[in-house]
């Protein structure tokens, strides 16, 4: 039997209306908000318990229908020393609003204590300060049969985006339609993606989030929207139409026009926490309802917040009320909204259950035994800032992850790191020391070198240093573990020589990242050279800093990375839905090859003392197309190898000879140097620049 809804719901008569409170809860009005900012309350009939011992009130609103704004009001006592902070001065958002209008500023109103005196409640009325619920009906839109495109993991390229920073430079969309949903539904966007490959549109967060007014009093902004605050709601600055409702037609259009391409969309989600902050945040909606089952706080001392997120709460999915809420929003953004998929911001504190992280806590089994959720794309961002939040390789085995040892090997080898072979092999491969034990494939393993945290991938080959002065932080902010190199100057530079270079490690490390088993993913504009101008904590920058900058992109790049994505699309080997067999030893004579081989530059199978070389800056590795799986035996692909150089030298290769294909042909190169079209062959010499890689593919007899 389902449970009965929470939220606004259109009825017959009227709108229905329920909502769970902490059991202190003493009445719960809701008021309804007219265009003159005047409210007319009615009270909710207590009927009952719910979740984890939290109250149920409903009522029917007669003559209340679609557009209707809304909030709550709850009273009961205010003692945050317990917990308790119900304020019924301050109107609140529904935590199943589909929709919200407004925005936050910061007020005084808006907190349900008194500026300066943490304990004191404050008794300011809120009503025309505060965010506003809308009542909203699905019915009448029209999804004219749109389909899930359902790929497998294997087939997966994911391109990391921000709504705004997307279009809000891009001279084919329309100004009005700039940095909104619709403006990343534009057929010239829509069609840049499907070029480049792309089968997976991973948005950063769209769950209404608030503006941070200490950013917005330096004339910065919460770019980024890592602050939700309605988990069911599109954030209402990205709709071009309006927030009573609009954005909700808005983001189902941006779903149904990547759906028609054969490209899924996935979430970035912020489950972890909550925009309401600490004990000195604003009362937007779950404090003011039910403080202790919506957030982890701090055990003997309930005035205070657990912090594992560094944010100033976090939300404790570990109550039965809380956990519904995120398994609700969750089915709801698929069953209603159509998305594919979700990528879960710091996943590690949604396991945490007093205090320590539980990888089979009830949301994670909730989430592999329902029905819908089980069937869509799960990734884990697989840490947390809190003790043991660092949980690379332990998710379940349905779920997939961000490996960021991924990123921090090829970022060390391509600036010449040494002793970075062996692990380089390792995560080239799928990384089956994080995820074979479990069962799981390579595909486990969502791999990158730059996201929107950090640097982008022109400011890793060009500053060795954070610069982050606009954020207003005196350079303090973002991390120092950058793994990067400018390629011989700072920043901006005429050099033409540091300029070749960086552009050669550009797609050394593209094609890393694109020729790897698992499954890549790109972030916005790196395709086209984007730079943050070396700021990597770009959060609060709502400007050219992190726009796209369509008209001066690099399209030699653009090319390169195109080219380099239609190879992986054509061959199987570079995407394989098993770990590898293959181990580092040569085979017997006679018997067939392995389903991949290391390769010294003698043309030698790497042995147990190469690896480990200080000086070895260079490997290969050889690609069995005949021992891909799911081909009953037959023969499915070429055999290819591939040559990576992070020396700054020169390495002659000794193409092996023997079992080994006779000739081969170079379809691939990141330096100029090496013409693609050149065909060599088992016993030759083949020259592989400094900082550059090639790929061969075998030429059949």
């Amino acid at each position: 039997m389902e449970p009965k809804p929470y939220g606004a719901h259109l009825a017959e008569a009227g709108t229905s209306f329920a909502l769970a409170t902490a059991p202190e809860a003493e009445r719960v009005e809701v008021c309804l908000i007219d265009d003159a900012g005047g409210q007319t309350c009615a009270d909710l009939a207590r009927v009952g318990e719910a979740e984890g011992g939290a109250a149920r009130w409903e009522a029917v609103i007669p003559g209340v229908g679609e557009g209707q704004s809304y909030g709550y009001r709850v009273r009961g006592p205010w003692d945050p020393s317990r917990g308790l902070r119900f304020n019924p001065a301050k109107l609140l958002l529904d935590p199943y609003s589909l929709a919200v209008s407004g925005i936050y500023r910061g007020e005084q109103e808006v907190h349900a204590y008194v500026f300066g005196d943490p304990a004191a409640i404050d008794r300011s009325d809120s009503l025309g300060c505060a965010m506003l619920s809308i009542v909203c009906d699905h019915g009448e839109y029209d999804w004219e049969g749109d389909a899930p495109p359902r790929r497998p993991y294997s087939e997966t390229i994911v391109y990391e985006a921000h709504v705004k920073g997307l279009t809000e430079l891009h001279p084919e969309v329309p100004l009005e339609l700039r940095g909104t949903y619709r403006g990343a539904a534009h057929p010239a966007v829509v069609g840049h993606l499907t070029k480049l490959g792309v089968t997976a549109l991973e948005l950063m967060p769209v769950h209404q989030f608030i503006e941070d007014p200490i950013l917005v009093g330096k004339g910065l902004s919460n770019y980024w929207g890592y602050n939700t605050i309605g988990f069911f709601a599109p954030h209402n600055a990205y709709s071009s139409s309006g927030d009573r409702g609009q954005q909700i037609a808005e983001f189902k259009d941006l779903v149904k026009a990547y759906h028609r391409a054969g490209i899924e969309v996935i979430l970035d989600v912020v489950y972890n926490h909550t925009a309401e902050g600490s004990h000195l945040g604003p009362t937007l909606s779950f404090r003011g309802i039910d403080n202790a089952a919506y957030y982890h706080l701090v055990p003997g001392d309930e005035f205070h917040y657990m912090d594992y997120t560094g944010t100033g709460n976090t939300l404790n999915v570990g109550h039965p009320l809380a956990l519904r809420l995120v398994i609700d929003s969750l089915r709801y953004w698929v069953t209603e909204m159509h998305v594919d998929g979700f990528r879960f911001d710091l996943a590690a504190a949604l396991a945490r259950e007093d205090g320590n992280v539980d990888m089979v806590s009830p949301f994670f089994e909730l989430v592999a035994a329902d029905p819908v959720l089980s069937r869509v794309k799960l990734i884990a961002e697989p840490w947390d800032v809190g003790p043991g939040g660092y949980q690379v390789g332990n998710f379940p085995r349905q779920w997939v992850e961000w490996n960021g040892k991924f990123r921090d090997c090829v970022r060390d080898f391509w600036r010449g790191e040494p002793g970075t072979l062996r692990e380089l092999a390792t995560r080239l491969s799928g990384s089956a020391d994080l995820y074979q034990d479990d069962g799981r494939r390579p595909s486990a393993s969502v791999n990158f070198v730059a996201i929107h945290d950090g640097f982008t991938l022109r400011d890793l080959v060009s500053y060795n240093v954070k610069h982050n002065e606009a954020n207003g932080e005196d350079n303090r902010d973002g991390t120092d573990d950058n793994r990067s190199w400018n390629c011989g100057a700072e920043g901006p530079t005429e050099d033409p020589h540091v300029l070749e270079l960086r552009s050669r490690q550009e797609r050394n490390f593209l094609l890393a990242l694109l020729l790897s088993q698992g499954v890549p993913m790109l972030s916005h504009g790196d395709e086209l050279g984007r730079t943050q101008s070396g700021n990597n904590n770009a959060y609060c920058q709502d400007n050219r800093t992190t726009w796209i900058d369509w008209e001066h992109g690099d399209r030699e790049l653009l090319d390169f990375l195109e080219r380099l994505g239609e190879l992986r699309k054509q061959h199987p080997v570079f995407r394989r839905r098993s770990f590898f067999d293959g181990t580092p030893v040569a085979p017997a004579e006679g018997d067939p090859l392995p389903d991949i081989v290391w390769l010294d530059a003698d043309g030698s199978t790497m042995g147990s003392n190469d690896w480990d070389e200080d000086w070895a800056k260079s490997l290969a590795f050889f690609l069995n197309g005949d021992a891909v799986p799911g081909t009953g035996g037959a023969p499915r692909d070429s055999d290819m190898l591939v040559i990576l150089n992070a020396a700054d030298n020169d390495v002659d290769y000794l193409i092996p000879a023997g079992p080994f294909p006779a000739k081969w042909e170079t379809v691939l190169t990141t330096c100029a140097a090496a013409l693609v079209g050149e065909r060599t062959g088992a016993g030759e010499r083949f020259t592989v620049p400094a900082r550059s890689a090639v790929v061969l593919e075998a030429v059949p007899d």
